[in-house]
C-alpha cells in the first residue's frame, strides 16, 4: 500500500467534482472546488475522521468494502476504480454492485430539456441525477441524504399509507411491481453486492406488500407510456414517460414530457418558472 500515492489520488479526485455531479447544493461559503471531505466520507459510509487520515497517509489498510464506497463517492471510472485498488495494495475484483458514476452525456441530456422532467437511476432505482424540472415536479433530491433517494425504498418504506405512494403517481401499483422485478434482476446481475442484498432484506423486513410481490415471482414486463402526478401545488400533472437505457452502465434515463398545449405542458411551464406555492 502506497499511502502517500492513494492519499495524493484521493485528494485530486474530490478537488475534481462539482458538487452538482453528486447532487449536493455547491453552496456559497466553499473556499476551494470540488467536496469537501465530510461529503465524500458520508457518500462513502465512512466516518469523516477516517477518511481523513486516508487523504493525510495515516489511515490504516482500506477494507474492499471501504475501496468500493469511496469508488462510488468519488463516481470513479472502471480504470480509476482499479488505480484505487492497486494503490491501497488490493486487487480488484468486479464490480461490487450496481455502477452509480453517470456519464457526461447523459447529465448534459438531461440538463439540456428544460421543458421535461428527466433523471437518471441505476439498477437498484437509485436516483443519482436529476435536472431542476424533475425537482419541481417530484422532489429536491439534493435536500435528502443518498440512501433516501432510492424509488424502491421510497416506495415500500415511505411515510404514509401502502409506503406514500410516491408522490400520488397514477401508476403506483404498477411501480411497485416493476421495482420488485427489477430489483430480482439486479439481484442476478449483481450476486456479491452487500448493497444489493442489504436493500431487499431491509424491504422483506419492512414492508408486507414487498414481500408478497418477491414471492410471487413475476416476471411480466408492464409498459407505461403515461402517468399522472398529484402535485400539490398545479394539481393532476399527466406525462408521456421514455425510458432510455445505458447498457454499459446499468443505468436508465427516465423523461416525463406532457402533450403539446395540454393543461399538463403549462402546469410544468409553472414548475419549471418557479411561479407556484403551496397552499396551506
Amino acid at each position: 500500500m502506497d499511502r502517500g500515492q492513494l492519499a495524493g489520488f484521493l485528494r485530486s479526485r474530490r478537488e475534481r467534482i462539482a458538487p452538482a455531479e453528486v447532487g449536493l447544493p455547491a453552496g456559497a461559503r466553499r473556499r476551494t472546488p470540488g467536496l469537501r471531505r465530510e461529503e465524500v466520507a458520508e457518500l462513502a459510509f465512512i466516518s469523516t475522521e477516517y477518511y481523513t487520515r486516508l487523504e493525510q497517509a495515516r489511515a490504516p489498510h482500506p477494507s474492499r468494502e471501504v475501496l468500493a464506497g469511496l469508488a462510488r463517492a468519488l463516481r470513479l471510472s472502471d480504470a480509476e476504480r482499479d488505480h484505487l485498488h492497486h494503490l491501497a495494495g488490493t486487487p480488484p475484483g468486479p464490480p461490487p454492485g450496481p455502477p452509480r458514476e453517470v456519464p457526461r452525456s447523459a447529465l448534459d441530456l438531461i440538463h439540456r430539456l428544460p421543458g421535461s422532467a428527466a433523471f437518471v437511476t441505476s439498477a437498484t432505482y437509485e436516483v443519482l441525477a436529476w435536472n431542476e424540472l424533475t425537482a419541481a415536479l417530484m422532489e429536491d433530491f439534493s435536500a435528502v441524504p443518498p440512501r433516501d433517494r432510492n424509488l424502491v425504498r421510497r416506495t415500500f418504506l415511505g411515510p404514509g399509507p401502502k409506503g406514500g405512494r410516491l408522490y400520488g403517481v397514477s401508476d403506483a401499483d404498477a411501480f411497485a411491481r416493476s421495482c420488485v422485478r427489477g430489483l430480482r434482476s439486479a439481484a442476478a446481475r449483481y450476486p456479491d453486492s452487500p448493497e444489493v442484498a442489504a436493500l431487499i432484506g431491509e424491504l422483506l423486513a419492512g414492508s408486507p406488500e414487498f414481500i408478497r410481490l418477491w414471492a410471487a415471482h413475476d416476471v411480466a414486463a408492464e409498459h407505461t407510456l403515461t402517468k399522472t402526478f398529484h402535485h400539490p401545488a398545479v394539481g393532476p400533472v399527466t406525462v408521456n414517460c421514455d425510458v432510455l437505457h445505458l447498457p454499459d452502465r446499468d443505468q436508465n434515463v427516465v423523461i416525463y414530457t406532457a402533450a403539446p398545449g395540454s393543461p399538463s405542458e403549462e402546469a410544468l411551464r409553472l414548475l419549471a418558472a418557479g411561479h407556484v406555492e403551496v397552499s396551506g
